[in-house]
């Protein structure tokens, strides 16, 4: 019988030339201080804050299924962290971006287990209500401005050009490690097991898979990210307050561009933050027609592009940039050789060819 080999992969021919390329726009864009405007360099950092928030809230949400509408809690956490360790502890605010995340990270445990209790939509407003709870906490304490927040004075001494150079390659090297990291994690067992539970927590708990622990980790992963996009969006402006850094736009842009990209695709907050920071350049002058436009984009791309808008090209074209997914592919098939005999011998084919003669002894003429 005919079979044809096959082996599993997971990139394709165009996954390894997009890395290529992306490798090499990298490069590109890491030299943009020595000869771009600082004006690019300042977009660049709230585009980057905007993807970062979004990747979270999608590794959250639309890989782990726990659908939540607090995450600026952890985003202006990882802000206010950064600002105390900058203003009071001497720290340099450079060094204390990646801290205030892992405040973010580690504020996460405690408050999961108040999180956790509730499920669904309950869970959604739970954490929403946690969230306004750090908001009043933060407006409470006079140290960091009150309600009416405080400026980041660590920086005064650094020049301006050096400051946002620098920023802008603290928020070029957050990208890029959070795509990285979130993509070698889904590509692992434990973002399969992420996808099984998901899917059905009861059929994950039931195969052996530690669900509470996956979810508490994904949950403090996330934290740790939105509190990194909080420090370094803060380090770029320079002045925080607790309603900007609380405020629930923060999560309902973070839905928008996911949705718009394709939630569950290392993608789709990528194309989503890209859309959003446009959008949000050239038509935020419009004040609340610009937010019921956004509302109303939200509505066509779910009734037209259920799977977002990088779901409809991989849909049609079959593109993916960041392959998660196992799939088989056939291999070549060769040829046999034989041995060409003399007159009267018989052939047969070689031994490490594919069609072997497997007759017994004494077998033949």
């Amino acid at each position: 019988m005919d079979t044809t080999d096959v082996k599993v992969e997971r990139g394709s021919r165009a996954s390894r030339i997009a890395l290529m390329l992306a490798s090499l726009l990298v490069l590109v864009a890491a030299t943009l201080p020595l000869w771009g405007e600082r004006s690019w360099m300042r977009e660049f950092v709230e585009i980057a804050c905007y993807f970062i928030f979004a990747m979270m809230w999608n590794l959250l949400a639309g890989y782990g299924g726990m659908v939540s509408i607090g995450q600026q809690a952890f985003f202006g956490l990882g802000g206010y962290v950064m600002l105390a360790l900058g203003n009071f502890a001497g720290v340099n605010p450079f060094v204390a971006i990646p801290l205030g995340a892992l405040a973010a990270g580690l504020a996460a445990l405690p408050l999961s287990w108040v999180a956790f209790r509730l499920q669904g939509g309950y869970f959604a407003i739970g954490t929403w209500v946690i969230a306004e709870v750090c908001r009043l906490s933060l407006a409470n304490i006079p140290a960091v401005g009150g309600g009416s927040g405080t400026t980041l004075t660590a920086l005064r001494g650094i020049d301006k050009a050096t400051r946002e150079s620098v920023t802008y390659w603290m928020a070029l090297a957050c990208v890029v490690a959070s795509i990285g990291l979130v993509y070698l994690f889904l590509r692992s067992k434990r973002g399969l097991a992420l996808l099984a539970i998901r899917d059905n927590e009861v059929a994950a708990e039931s195969q052996g898979i530690p669900v509470r622990r996956m979810k508490l980790a994904v949950y403090a992963v996330a934290a740790f990210g939105a509190g990194l996009a909080g420090a370094l969006y803060f380090v770029g402006n320079l002045r925080i307050s607790p309603d900007a850094a609380f405020s629930v736009n923060w999560t309902a842009f973070a839905i928008f561009m996911v949705v718009i990209g394709g939630i569950g695709r290392i993608e789709g907050p990528l194309v989503g933050a890209l859309i959003f920071w446009a959008l949000n350049k050239f038509l935020s002058d419009y004040g609340t027609w610009y937010l019921l436009g956004l509302g109303l984009l939200a509505i066509l791309a779910t009734l037209l592009f259920k799977q977002g808008l990088w779901g409809f090209a991989q849909q049609r074209w079959g593109w993916s940039l960041f392959p998660t997914r196992r799939h088989l592919a056939a291999l070549p098939r060769q040829a046999p050789q034989t041995i060409v005999s003399r007159p009267g011998q018989e052939t047969e084919p070689m031994p490490n060819s594919r069609w072997v003669d497997r007759r017994g002894p004494g077998a033949g003429a």
